[in-house]
């Protein structure tokens, strides 16, 4: 059994990653970053890639998030993101 699959509402909430596109109103910069840092935490555990230099500032803002998870467990990304996924439906509309 894969890890996420201990967590039977991620697997379903982690397409919220492709569906916030199709939200009534765009989340802001930073609440879509939370949510990617925390979906990479999940998934991957502390970040293992280096970061991106001035000439990707979208990289390099995606690596600060995510940096800003290290050492946080997978279990609880998981539970951040999902509580962080409903909010922005809540916040946002579907």
């Amino acid at each position: 059994m894969k890890y996420w699959q201990s967590f039977p509402a991620f697997p379903k909430s982690s397409l919220t990653v492709y569906q916030v596109k199709n939200l009534k109103t765009k989340p802001t910069d930073d609440e879509i970053l939370i949510l990617y840092s925390l979906y990479k935490q999940a998934m991957v555990g502390d970040i293992n890639i280096d970061k991106p230099g001035v000439t990707d500032p979208k990289g390099k803002a995606k690596w600060e998030a995510w940096e800003t998870r290290k050492g946080m467990s997978k279990a609880d990304a998981m539970a951040a993101y999902i509580k962080h996924a409903k909010e922005l439906f809540g916040k946002y509309g579907q």
